[in-house]
């Protein structure tokens, strides 16, 4: 029992001081936005990695989801007859749901484990300290325009999945299942608000920069040799997809009570 109670607290304490680790990396970062923003040679690069090179992926998964969506409602909604509501239930989804976890899910994968084993690449190889040495603060100089790269270009790579999985989504249902082209989108003219497209962004927005602070900090923190970078690559993509998914819960939570209020 205490043997079980002291590993408790030890990992408790290890939490703890994770999280102020953390919390002291953000600041930092957030602090770099404000005092020393990046120069257009450092982060046009950076953006078109993250972003431009990232289009393709995105719009790939936002028009299977979209189709997907559609044939799986489409299933269910003709047992009921009714398909015309089909357009509303297919946009809604993924434009403040679907759309932006996917696309974050997947930008956490391809954008946030590289900046990962980049960035633990340059902590093995004692970079980071060569920086602090040169009296440049590495989080500034490496972490901030990775941040606002990742918090500026996943909410536009998700208006682009949005997009996609919108046409999917009307391909499928139009074309492929016949369900009348004026009811689907009268429908969702009706059900679809700018709130939804609001909410889609909000949640993005927040995403892209949780991608951003959580894969250059498990960088930062990777252990020595090949296997700490892989491990730290590991750890920030699960990390990412723990805090995309959970997070976006809770989101999904106040949204939904602050339309009802405003709408009281």
């Amino acid at each position: 029992m205490n043997l079980w109670l002291t590993r408790l607290l030890r990992n408790a304490i290890t939490a703890v001081t994770s999280l102020g680790s953390f919390a002291r990396f953000v600041i930092s970062t957030v602090d770099g936005v404000r005092a020393e923003p990046p120069q257009r040679r450092v982060i046009v690069p950076l953006m078109v990695e993250i972003g431009l090179k990232s289009v393709g992926v995105v719009l790939a998964t936002g028009a299977f989801v979209g189709m997907v969506l559609a044939v799986q409602i489409y299933n269910q909604l003709h047992k009921m007859g009714a398909e015309s509501t089909a357009g509303p239930i297919i946009n809604l989804s993924i434009v403040s749901e679907l759309g932006p976890v996917l696309a974050a899910i997947i930008l956490a994968g391809r954008v946030g484990g590289a900046m990962a084993a980049e960035l633990g690449t340059m902590k093995v190889t004692e970079q980071i300290d060569a920086l602090r040495t040169l009296g440049a603060d590495p989080v500034t100089y490496l972490v901030t325009p990775r941040f606002l790269s990742c918090l500026l270009l996943v909410p536009i790579l998700t208006l682009y999945s949005d997009a996609i999985g919108v046409v999917g989504g009307y391909v499928m249902s139009v074309k492929f299942y016949a369900i009348s082209e004026h009811y689907y989108w009268e429908q969702t003219r009706r059900f679809l608000e700018m709130w939804d497209v609001f909410v889609g962004i909000a949640k993005s927005l927040f995403f892209g920069g949780a991608i951003g602070l959580i894969c250059c900090y498990k960088g930062f923190q990777a252990g020595q040799g090949a296997e700490g970078v892989g491990r730290a690559t590991t750890n920030a993509f699960v990390a990412a997809f723990i805090t995309i998914l959970v997070s976006n819960f809770f989101m999904s939570l106040f949204f939904n009570t602050l339309y009802r209020v405003l709408h009281s």
